[in-house]
């Protein structure tokens, strides 16, 4: 299904508010701030469901100069935004900026909503309309669909959403929902009984209760408690949507709006940004090396120095390869669009994509350095390169299927995999025959689901080491080769993900639990076992005093494994300490001493057993190669 937001963007007082109440049905002016001045000032959010059953999210962000902050906030993660124009003013200078910002920012699909119809004669209405049309021309708005709205008295307002339903159907792109999760934060507060709560505009991925995540830029680990959508609890929520999330073992005084949550070791903290940068035509002024310039990506805004790296200074209109030097951590990914403003007096003047994180300081005007950025940039090759890795998701590529599905060369696709290799956005599996590639996204997946597994696993099964190589293999790798799938298990492994015993794979952090049950049963039947002696016991046997078969099994199995208990026998498997074993093995060692040939009547004498368990003794005494079958049934010789 596909999760759609939309986004109003517009001069203060030209109805953006008041069109979402007319669309929804509910106010997004929460703060009280806000109701007494008639104004929005931070984000405001809703929904409203189309006429197929499609649910889009809403986001109201303020118009005025002044909180052009929460504006470009508000903008992450759209998918569509409508730009509110008064009918009786036209085009505002907030207009021009939130467009500026919009398309700094690579929002593509947009309706123009003139509102405010009714206050306006008809006349007035297609002279306004055809003025505004004009104004727009060479903007991500020209050429827009338009609809003509009165949100006090509902004109326009079906007509409006039929323009949605169809933009939705036919150009609103699926978001992926199984690449890796991102959740820049835009709220934080506490509910009583609950604790803290963020809300966001998930980017990509999807997130699950409980799952465990990292708190970016800080490293705080969160568990995710509880998920709301639409102010409904969720099992999971998808790329594409606005969510509340219910965080336990933080305080809200540990987050901040900027931060943003991801799984762990999934993103960097970034000092230092390689970018593209721009300037507005429209713009007044000039960026200089160094220039100290307010930065926005994401929900985050930070000063910055911009370091010039192929100009003396971009004018408008103009761009250039540049590197931002942070005043604080910021955590973004190549390709992350972004805004900055000037930093006295405070206006937007540009901004540009992001091209790499947490870089390392570069020299002006070096050709090296350049060529490396460009490449970065343009990256057709590697984008093509990485979109055939991606569509490889559960089987992998190799090197040589690339280069025959791009019609490129191994050594021409060599410095492209590398890099996208060192940004982690791929997994390079080099073998005797051939490199394999992973995509990253894909490999997230798969540990996700693993990981959700042996959760679920350890649960239900907490005396169990974990689950078998081969099972993990069968059910999330299956059509990856087995020496690739052990080399994508070790570098999980060797991450901290997950660990091996023997050939049973669980979480990193997990241990058999020796709690109460484990102990009580252990007792049971090490006195079971220690009183029956030689006269071993089926499992069917054993008193098990009301545990369930399977924990007392799992436990037998783990004393087993520790060498404590053994089982012996072939058709009739009987459960002993492992110390009985050992003295009977002495004493068939020591019978040989005088004897060429041992029988099963011999054992029995020698342990005061049963013949039922005499012989399980024996055909333990042939598995560890003590005795050896000769002739009859029940004759052994001395192993030799």
């Amino acid at each position: 299904m596909k999760h759609v937001i939309i986004g109003t963007a517009g001069h203060i007082d030209h109805g953006k508010t008041s069109l979402i109440r007319a669309l929804t049905g509910r106010d997004t002016d929460r703060l009280e701030e806000e109701k007494r001045r008639g104004i929005t000032i931070d984000l405001g959010f809703t929904w409203f469901d189309l006429k197929d059953g499609t649910r889009c999210g809403i986001i109201d962000v303020p118009g005025h100069e002044k909180f052009i902050n929460n504006m470009v906030s508000g903008v992450v993660g759209m998918d569509l935004v409508l730009m509110v124009i008064a009918a009786d003013e036209g085009i505002m200078p907030q207009t021009r900026e939130h467009l500026d910002i919009l398309q700094l920012l690579g929002i593509e699909k947009t309706v123009l909503v003139i509102s405010k119809c009714d206050l306006v004669e008809p006349e007035w209405l297609d002279m306004m309309e055809e003025e505004i049309r004009e104004g727009l021309k060479g903007t991500i708005l020209d050429g827009a669909p338009v609809a003509r709205i009165s949100s006090a008295t509902g004109e326009g307002i079906d007509e409006l959403k039929d323009i949605i339903w169809k933009m939705v159907r036919d150009e609103v792109p699926q978001r992926d929902v199984n690449s890796i999760p991102r959740l820049p934060i835009d709220r934080v507060f506490t509910i009583s009984g609950f604790g803290t709560i963020v809300t966001g505009t998930l980017l990509s991925g999807t997130i699950t209760k409980n799952d465990d995540l990292e708190l970016y830029p800080t490293g705080k680990m969160c568990k995710i408690r509880n998920i709301q959508v639409h102010e409904r609890n969720q099992d999971s929520c998808q790329a594409g949507q606005r969510v509340a999330i219910n965080l336990s073992n933080v305080k809200k005084s540990e987050i901040k709006r900027g931060y943003c949550l991801a799984p762990p070791d999934s993103m960097e903290n970034s000092r230092l940004l390689d970018v593209r940068l721009r300037v507005l035509k429209s713009s007044e002024r000039v960026i200089r090396n160094r220039e100290r310039l307010h930065l926005f990506v994401g929900t985050s805004e930070v000063l910055c120095r911009a370091v010039l790296l192929d100009k003396e200074d971009l004018g408008p209109g103009e761009e250039g390869l540049a590197q931002l030097i942070l005043e604080d951590v910021l955590t973004v990914k190549r390709g992350d669009r972004f805004v900055v403003r000037f930093y006295s007096p405070l206006e937007t003047i540009g901004g540009g994509t992001v091209l790499g994180a947490n870089s390392r300081k570069k020299k002006r005007f070096q050709e090296g350095v350049l060529d490396e950025l460009n490449r970065r940039e343009s990256g057709s090759l590697a984008d093509l390169a990485e979109l055939h890795i991606r569509e490889a998701w559960d089987s992998m590529i190799t090197l040589s299927e690339l280069a025959k599905a791009t019609a490129h060369s191994r050594e021409e696709l060599l410095p492209y995999l590398k890099q996208l290799t060192d940004d982690e956005l791929i997994e390079a599996y080099e073998m005797t025959s051939d490199v394999y590639y992973w995509h990253a996204d894909a490999a997230f997946k798969a540990r996700q689901d693993i990981t959700n597994a042996l959760k679920e696993y350890h649960y239900q099964y907490p005396y169990r080491f974990g689950i078998s190589k081969a099972t993990i293999h069968h059910s999330y790798l299956k059509r990856v080769k087995t020496n690739i799938f052990d080399r994508i298990l070790r570098r999980m492994i060797d991450k901290g993900y997950f660990k091996l015993h023997n050939e049973y794979l669980m979480l990193a952090e997990f241990d058999i639990p020796h709690d109460k049950t484990y102990n009580a049963v252990e007792k049971l039947l090490v006195d079971t076992f220690e009183n029956a002696g030689y006269e071993m016991l089926r499992f069917s046997e054993i008193d098990k005093r009301g545990y369930p078969d399977e924990t007392v099994m799992d436990i037998l199995s783990l004393l087993i494994e520790e060498g404590r208990c053994v089982r012996v026998g072939d058709s009739l498997q009987l459960y002993t300490m492992k110390h009985f074993m050992d003295d009977a093995r002495d004493k068939v060692i020591r019978f040989f001493q005088t004897a060429d040939l041992i029988t099963i009547k011999d054992v029995k004498e020698m342990c005061g057993c049963s013949r039922k368990c005499a012989k399980p003794i024996v055909e333990y005494m042939d598995s560890i190669k003590i005795t050896k079958k000769v002739g009859a049934e029940t004759e052994r010789v001395a192993f030799r």
